[in-house]
């Protein structure tokens, strides 16, 4: 596959002129480009610019409120919901996450639910928003069905992704951010751009049976079995019924539809370390835990144990210099001139 490497800045200023020339406002522009590029440094391209031409063409159809008018309830000390009246989730989830953050730092935990949303993009996004302030960040978002339950050969679930942050004193912060499906459907839609087979396990055919080939996958199959397809309804309950959106296979489609509303819900939680120990000496431990974990001695096949998340800070350390890697065609579709 053919690809273009530019600098992050770069790929930002086309996201952002993409958005603006569809109708989007440059503020709103700027947030959904700034999602969309942390994850390409992070090589997370699935989540990345290449998801600007699906934006552009929901903007278009008339699924996105452009001029979306966001609000807060708080609800209690530590509660509130976000109604992002259809607006885009980049910019809903900043503005949950920034509303549980302050309610942390005031009273220990602050949990936010948003609705009337869509998709937001990578959650590490968010719960590294939290890491930056020495917090612990949590969040969870729900998506159309396009897995399979358990033992199940039709869809249900959507992909459910769900994030944890967790800073440390003079370490990176501990990032886990993962789908509960064995692998996020932009992965899926990467490997079709790139015309690559997949792993065995991602992605069934209208039979249920396991597929390698990218254009023949229905559903996607659930992590660890029973385990993935557990989580996967918890993050349902959370990001969803919780937040007075829809779940399973009554949410939004994200391919289909795109004149529709998508109505998603987002889950956020923030905790403060130091309303329930002694604050520096968490983030001490939480260095001392990442070093013991690095220094596992390796697995064959293996060159050394990483922590969650560290894998994509090395690739945003590195990306940030040399500039991020897409496709051809991604890259065509941002520098292409409106009417050509």
């Amino acid at each position: 596959m053919a690809t273009v490497t530019i600098q992050a800045g770069e790929a930002k200023r086309l996201v952002i002129q993409k958005l603006t020339e569809a109708g989007l406002k440059e503020e709103s522009a700027e947030k959904v480009a700034e999602v969309l590029v942390h994850a390409d440094l992070r090589n997370v391209n699935s989540h990345g610019v290449l998801r600007t031409e699906h934006y552009v063409n929901r903007i278009k159809a008339g699924g996105i409120n452009l001029d979306a008018q966001m609000s807060f309830e708080k609800t209690g000390p530590v509660t509130g919901v976000v109604d992002g009246d259809d607006g885009f989730g980049h910019v809903i989830g900043e503005e949950a996450m920034n509303h549980a953050i302050e309610m942390a730092r005031n009273n220990g935990v602050g949990m936010v639910t948003a609705f009337n949303s869509s998709h937001c993009g990578a959650l590490s996004y968010f719960v590294q928003k939290a890491t930056d302030e020495k917090l612990i960040g949590i969040a969870m978002s729900h998506t159309d069905k396009i897995v399979v339950p358990f033992g199940g050969k039709t869809s249900f679930l959507g992909t459910n992704p769900i994030a944890y942050g967790v800073p440390a004193k003079s370490k990176k912060p501990f990032i886990l951010d993962m789908a509960t499906s064995n692998a996020a459907l932009g992965k899926i839609l990467q490997a079709k751009e790139e015309g690559k087979e997949i792993p065995e396990g991602w992605g069934v055919d209208d039979n249920g049976a396991p597929v390698t080939d990218p254009n023949s996958v229905v559903s996607l199959s659930p992590f660890g079995g029973p385990k993935g397809y557990g989580l996967s309804v918890i993050v349902d309950v959370f990001s969803g019924l919780l937040a007075g959106a829809a779940f399973g296979p009554h949410i939004g489609k994200m391919y289909d539809d795109l004149d529709k509303k998508r109505k998603l819900g987002h889950y956020f939680c923030v905790i403060n370390p130091s309303y329930f120990t002694d604050t520096d000496r968490f983030l001490e431990q939480m260095d001392r835990m990442i070093e013991e974990l690095q220094q596992v001695e390796s697995a064959p096949g293996f060159d050394r144990v990483y922590v969650p998340g560290e894998i994509e800070q090395i690739n945003e350390e590195k990306n940030i210099k040399e500039g991020i890697t897409i496709a051809s065609t991604v890259y065509e579709f941002l520098t292409k001139q409106v009417g050509k």
